[in-house]
């Protein structure tokens, strides 16, 4: 695998290279693993994606196993907890985000059948396949990821600004950002 050329975003670290192999840029349509990349990009803003990567597992077991119905009756003592362990970002903000965006999406669950209908909606289903040839091509919001922030933040959601809209698109691959040269589009 390491001759095959990649996203330059990843190249040189092993858990990256996997990452971007196998998970980022495909579409994603179960609500469990939507809310796991939603609550880890969330974690992200303001930091690399591979330091959230690197404490995935911890992310894992903290936020139990990424059960949004848990996570959305989560009460301080809980919180309390998650701010005292050190294999997550311990940001106060972040954490009561967690659990009220866990609230929000039940509650998207219940008006549109599923977070994936209501989510993949915003691209009338389809998978926006942009053809960038280098990395310096691709933006960091769109004017999709602008709706769906909007929307997302009147229905209650935090951390959910733009930039980290688009880079759930990304990674759930309501969009596909891999560059023309990678394998990945073989």
């Amino acid at each position: 695998m390491n001759n095959k050329i990649r996203c330059k975003w990843c190249v040189g670290d092993a858990l990256y290279e996997e990452y971007h192999d196998s998970e980022w840029g495909k579409p994603v349509h179960d609500d469990h693993k939507l809310f796991e990349f939603l609550l880890l990009e969330t974690f992200q803003a303001g930091l690399s994606w591979i330091t959230i990567l690197r404490k995935r597992e911890n992310f894992r077991k903290a936020f139990d196993n990424f059960d949004y119905r848990k996570i959305a009756k989560y009460d301080e003592t809980k919180i309390e907890e998650l701010l005292q362990d050190a294999g997550i970002i311990r940001n106060r903000l972040k954490v009561h985000a967690a659990v009220s965006n866990a609230q929000a999406f039940i509650k998207i669950q219940e008006e549109f059948g599923s977070f994936s209908s209501y989510y993949w909606a915003f691209s009338n289903n389809n998978l926006v396949d942009n053809k960038f040839e280098s990395m310096a091509q691709i933006p960091a919001t769109t004017a999709l990821s602008d709706t769906i922030s909007k929307d997302m933040k009147k229905r209650g959601f935090k951390f959910v600004g733009s930039t980290v809209i688009y880079a759930t698109m990304q990674a759930t691959g309501m969009v596909n950002d891999h560059i023309m040269s990678c394998w990945t589009r073989d």
